[in-house]
């Protein structure tokens, strides 16, 4: 037999049986609400963790630090773009201007980036106490480092030239080792010629001033003989001089010659006399000039005796030339 519990209803003033289903079902619907609600505030809990609507204080706090860092590397990068522009600016002008100007070979390509290269040095770098982009920013830095060494490097070379630069345009071979007064014609040209004894297709690797017999020779530039000879054949009596900055000149078919071995010269000094001598087939002086080891054509080497529109006037005249004194 179920127990039974009785209450007093102070509304009726009278004493009432209590019905304990209608107790269990209230009681269940409590539980289920509050069960309810729990389960919704724990996903609705969660889902903020997730979308970061609700944070932490130190989540915050974390999240601010980050954007700060974010905006810092990209004013970084941007920086890193402005200075490697600047750079490969100076490198161009490097090569193409100042190097040019004073003869100098421009810096390979495979030097400037020498010492440059990747993350190796980064390898043992890992996990998130070294992010990536802390890699890919030192080995940014690394490169423009490095580039900015040879740089430097390169213009200590450069302000070396332009110490000498009075000694170097001094040393050049600047003018006619044969006044045109003295020339009995136009000068034989550099290039492809016609033998004058064999009579064949050649090529001259210098030029041949027409002179009397004993038409003083002068030096084009200041430097040491280096060499002087005499050949039965070929250049005959003849002098070689070395003008230093990677430039050389040749004097052949001499009737005498005025200088002797280890002789520092000046530019405008005679250093001997037109003849005959070697292979020739007239008096003359056959003149070569050689920069760093090869033959080039001398008539680009008259710029302080010519006028610019004497300079084109002999050019088109010994391209007519069509046969060689020697």
């Amino acid at each position: 037999m179920a127990h039974k519990n009785f209450y007093f209803n102070p509304e009726t003033l009278s004493i009432s049986k209590e019905d304990t289903n209608s107790i269990e079902k209230f009681a269940k619907k409590i539980l289920l609400r509050l069960v309810g609600s729990f389960i919704i505030g724990v996903s609705l809990f969660l889902l903020a963790s997730y979308t970061n609507i609700v944070q932490t204080p130190q989540e915050k706090a974390l999240t601010q630090e980050n954007e700060l860092l974010r905006g810092e590397y990209e004013a970084i990068n941007q920086r890193f773009y402005q200075a490697e522009k600047v750079i490969d600016d100076i490198q161009k002008r490097d090569d193409n201007i100042y190097r040019a100007i004073f003869g100098a070979e421009p810096i390979p390509k495979a030097m400037r980036i020498a010492g440059v290269g990747g993350t190796k040095r980064f390898k043992n770098l890992k996990g998130k106490q070294f992010p990536i982009i802390m890699k890919n920013t030192l080995t940014r830095l690394d490169k423009l480092t490095e580039k900015i060494y040879v740089q430097t490097k390169s213009y200590a070379e450069v302000i070396d030239l332009v110490k000498d630069k009075q000694k170097m345009l001094t040393s050049i071979p600047a003018i006619q080792p044969v006044k045109t007064s003295d020339l009995l014609h136009v000068p034989y040209g550099y290039g492809p010629r016609i033998d004058p004894i064999y009579k064949t297709p050649t090529f001259h690797h210098g030029m041949d001033f027409s002179a009397p017999i004993g038409t003083p020779i002068y030096a084009t530039g200041d430097g040491t003989v280096v060499k002087i000879g005499n050949e039965n054949r070929g250049f005959g009596k003849y002098i070689k001089i070395k003008h230093g900055f990677g430039y050389k000149t040749v004097y052949a078919n001499l009737s005498k010659i005025n200088v002797r071995t280890w002789q520092k010269i000046k530019r405008g000094e005679v250093i001997g006399l037109v003849g005959n001598t070697g292979k020739s087939v007239g008096s003359h002086l056959h003149y070569e000039v050689h920069v760093k080891g090869k033959d080039v054509n001398p008539i680009n080497y008259f710029f302080n005796d010519l006028s610019p529109q004497e300079y084109d006037v002999l050019i088109e005249q010994s391209m007519r030339s069509g046969q060689a004194m020697d």
